[in-house]
């Protein structure tokens, strides 16, 4: 029975005491220890599972999960057999070095997000036997009567049976920025989850009053157990260059085994002998190969996450470097993303006078300036000075500061921004109170929707303040406050068109109200004694603000081509002036100029939809809805993850932002998602791609700009490597197709392709970024990897390379040079084109004079290592041995310079035919 009820059964819905017949259990004593102990046997444990992570021997089998690798392999197997003990252990030595890099940055990217954790085992208060006890959190049953106080997180999801004065910080579940009253009323079935006001859930803070209530759901059944359950469906995407490169392996790997193979059967067809046919096949596909591109491809990615790390983003997946720099839509959370999520008093409106406050967040720094920026003494305005009293003394909440100069509230945040705006004036709450001490109070009900507290004066006769809702606050006013400290009459509708303009822009209205007491009155304020007593001194409009750098990162996505669109649970007022406080401009009506359904905003209504709007789509309507609008509110995790899919139908490359449990779906889902590491729950973390060290929205440009700058060397790598690779196997085919010596063996290819990319092509990974890289318009998602500009630039070097290694190996042979001799002038010949290439590579459009030779000091010594290296196989007597070469002398070293020069002049007239257009 308990179980089919936690499966089945909407529990706000039902009244406290069906709770307690449905679940077997006590609303005064709780559970018996026995009962506990087999329905924990029966539920298991209160947690969620863990994510399953791949053992060290399963990744070191993944770096050779590769179809390049797999010809390698096959390669180096059939070599052995065959007695060529050299070759073979190049080609293994090639294969192990390659999945070493690999190995080695996935394990640190893994020990990155085990840093990010932190497992904190939590106590919850349990009523057992009568008892109230202190247990593990995840020994929690469903049944248990759990005991709930101010800053206490919540254990369970709990149905409150007995409350007071409670309410609950549910941001990270729903989005709501401001903290949530409670109440054990019953609710329609429909409720959405963020208005379930009888209702505590799991991973949620209570921040003010106490209360108990009965655990309805533990551990994967409940909401935040439902999230747990989306995350695991939500498939993680392939990356851009993921799939790039997966496609780009596997057509160059059939091409490398066709072409492998009809060399083979054309060496047959020749007669000739069936071993030689083999090693020319296998020069072939070696040289085909380019066997350092995983390797560049996890270093260059690798270089990446150091600089972003450097930039205050720590990357969980290495291919997450890369998909930031093709992001074309970042889906933001508001709730501590974009905003502070710290609430902020920022006008404080008063009879004959309004004024602004300076600041942001819980620091109480900032200045109070009237209108024309004048800093305002509140001691001189006496409405002021007791709407800001008001909020001080009506309030138990207290700021604190941290070790790092970081402040916080102990308390509702609501209260600690009248506390954060009194200090900002120079009242200091515990002076205050030490000069006006609490004697009695109202606490705050629902039902009244305000507070009230008593306190003594040093200089006159006690005083009531009161602190509410405007309605009910001035349903308890006589008059108003004057500017001259007199009370005036109310003029309740002035009063009332204030809090509608400040509600206007996405702020929480407050009222305060004053009166003297009677000394021989009781301490407690009678509510009932209350009604047309007070004055009215004035509203504190406060709003959880934006950061101070979200406005500036907004604009400089937009600028990169990037769309920025706000995903909130918030209600849609809030979000609405939060959006347009940061730039998230509405789609222009007159390129989108119908809506998606009848019943959903027009584009022209600011460019907002609500989740209801949503409910109400097709698949088929959303994607178009998700286009035009910039701001989506009061959306569930359900509707989260939607809109991310429908923004990838349309063929976004899309960036998730949160920080709550409600974003982890979207963050699974999303191409890129980003979490909070301050904020952030431990699921976003583990959902996400990419975790932000400072929260600020502003590092994403950042990382979008090394994002793009990684892809931008990935593509260097690429144009620089594969000439070598065509280059060699058009001289392998060449010497096939006629019937010709091998003017480069099978050992010697491999030595240029490892040395080369490790000690050359890598340096790339190191260019700095080009200078308009934010400039440019994101790029397209399915723009091919080469494109036909890179394929012709490719064609042309490697021409060179296959014309002009066949015509210095042909005349070496020519002039009486022993055949080791010809082919080590061939192989120096490669590696002298791809040296001199290497500097045009290090910018695509624009030559390497104007970049200057200096500003990649990294490309100076691959260079100088390379030539060095090159220098030993050539003339050291035991590399001679083993790579078959032999020493040259200066008159080749010229004929190798000029060829290479020759190369170099091609390129060079290619980037200037080509000057403005994309490569």
């Amino acid at each position: 029975m308990c179980a089919a009820f936690t499966s089945t059964t909407t529990h706000h819905e039902l009244t406290p005491h069906e709770v307690v017949e449905l679940l077997s259990t006590d609303a005064r004593n709780g559970l018996g220890d026995k009962t506990a102990h087999e329905r924990l046997a029966q539920f298991g444990p209160n947690t969620l599972p863990r994510p399953a992570r791949a053992g060290l021997l399963m990744r070191w089998l993944r770096q050779f999960h590769n179809p390049l690798i797999y010809v390698l392999l096959v390669c180096g197997a059939v070599t052995m057999a065959i007695g060529e003990v050299v070759d073979s252990s190049v080609i293994f030595a090639v294969v192990i070095v390659n999945a070493v890099v690999g190995f080695v940055q996935e394990s640190r990217a893994e020990a990155a997000l085990e840093g990010l954790r932190a497992l904190i085992r939590t106590e919850a208060r349990v009523v057992r036997d009568g008892e109230v006890r202190s247990v593990p959190s995840e020994r929690l049953v469903p049944g248990d009567l759990v005991v709930v106080e101010a800053g206490d997180r919540v254990p369970a999801d709990l149905r409150m049976v007995t409350l007071t004065e409670l309410s609950a910080d549910e941001s990270s579940l729903t989005g709501e920025s401001a903290p949530v009253s409670k109440n054990e009323v019953a609710l329609p079935p429909d409720t959405a989850v963020a208005d379930r006001r009888n209702m505590l859930y799991s991973g949620t803070l209570v921040t003010s009053g106490t209360g108990s209530g009965i655990a309805v759901a533990t551990g994967a059944n409940t909401e935040l157990g439902e999230i747990h359950r989306l995350v695991g469906a939500a498939d993680t995407l392939a990356t851009p260059l993921t799939r790039k490169l997966a496609w780009f392996s596997r057509v160059l790997t059939v091409a490398i085994v066709a072409l492998a193979a009809v060399t083979f059967v054309a060496g047959l067809l020749r007669a000739t002998e069936g071993t030689n046919t083999f090693t020319a096949a296998v020069a072939l596909a070696v040289s085909a190969i380019p066997e350092g591109l995983p390797a560049a491809v996890t270093v260059t990615l690798a270089i990446g996450v150091g600089r972003m790390a450097r930039r205050r983003a720590v990357v969980r997946r290495l291919p997450a470097v890369e998909t930031l720099g093709s992001t074309t839509v970042v889906c933001s959370d508001k709730t501590g993303t974009l905003t502070e999520n710290q609430m902020t008093v920022q006008t404080v409106w008063t009879p004959g006078l309004a004024v602004d406050v300076h600041g942001s967040g819980f620091a109480p720094v900032g200045e109070i300036v009237d209108a024309s920026g004048t800093p305002v003494d509140p001691d001189q305005h006496p409405a002021l000075r007791w709407t800001l009293l008001a909020g001080l003394l009506c309030n138990d909440a207290s700021l604190r500061r941290s070790k790092d100069g970081q402040w916080s509230v102990v308390g509702d945040p609501t209260e600690g921004a009248m506390v954060a705006v009194a200090a900002k004036a120079g009242y200091d709450q515990n002076r205050t109170l030490a000069d006006m001490p609490r004697t009695g109070s109202i606490p705050f009900s629902s039902d009244r929707c305000y507070m009230a507290t008593r306190h003594t004066r040093p200089d006159g006769p006690p005083v009531v303040v009161v602190k509410g809702a405007v309605e009910q606050v001035l349903a308890l006013c006589r008059g108003r406050m004057s500017g001259a400290g007199e009370v005036d009459p109310l003029a309740a509708e002035e009063i009332l068109q204030a809090t509608s303009d400040l509600a206007d822009q996405g702020l929480r209205v407050l009222a305060t109200a004053v009166r003297d007491d009677d000394p021989t009155d009781p301490a407690d304020p009678d509510p009932d004694q209350l009604p047309g007593t007070l004055a009215f001194t004035g509203l504190q409009a406060m709003v959880d603000p934006p950061r101070a750098s979200a406005a500036d990162a907004v604009r400089a996505c937009q600028r990169a081509g990037i769309a920025v669109k706000m995903i909130t649970g918030d209600h849609a007022a809030t979000a609405k002036a939060i959006a347009a406080r940061i730039g998230l401009a509405p789609a222009s009506p007159e390129t989108d100029t119908a809506s998606p359904k009848d019943n959903a905003a027009s584009p022209k209504d600011n460019a907002t939809l609500t989740g209801r709007d949503l409910a109400g789509m097709t698949d088929e309507e959303l994607p178009e809805a998700a286009n035009w609008a910039s701001v989506f509110a009061r959306v569930s995790p359900q509707q989260k993850l939607r809109l991310v899919e429908a923004l990838q139908r349309q063929g976004h490359v899309t960036a998730m932002t949160g920080d709550g449990v409600n974003d982890a779906p979207a963050l699974r889902r999303a191409d890129i998602g980003i979490a909070m590491g301050r904020s952030g729950t431990e699921v976003a973390k583990d959902s996400a791609d990419m975790v932000l060290t400072d929260d600020d929205f502003a590092t994403i440009e950042a990382a979008v700009e090394e994002g793009r700058g990684v892809f931008d060397n990935l593509t260097k790598f690429i144009a620089w490597t594969l000439p070598t690779n065509v280059g060699q196997g058009g001289v392998i085919l060449v010497a096939i197709l006629g019937g010709l010596t091998l003017p480069i063996l099978p050992v010697q290819i491999l030595w240029i392709n490892m040395t080369t990319a490790l000690v050359l092509g890598l340096m790339l990974a190191f260019e700095p970024k080009e200078r308009d890289i934010m400039e440019r318009p994101p790029r397209d998602p399915d723009r091919p990897l080469l494109t036909s500009a890179l394929t012709l630039r490719i064609l042309l070097v490697s021409t060179v390379m296959v014309v002009g290694t066949w015509w210095l190996f042909q005349w070496e042979l020519s002039m009486g040079a022993e055949l080791a001799e010809a082919r080590t002038a061939a192989v120096n010949l490669v590696v002298a084109v791809e040296i001199v290439y290497l500097f045009s590579c290090r910018s695509l459009t624009q030559s390497p004079w104007r970049l200057g030779f200096l500003t990649n000091r990294w490309v100076l010594i691959g260079v100088a290592v390379q030539v060095v290296a090159q220098a030993a196989i050539t003339y050291l007597p035991s590399a001679n041995l083993i790579f078959d070469t032999a020493p040259v002398g200066w008159e080749t070293w010229i004929r190798v310079a000029a060829i290479a020069a020759v190369a170099t002049a091609i390129v060079a007239v290619d980037k200037r035919l080509r000057r403005g257009s994309a490569v």
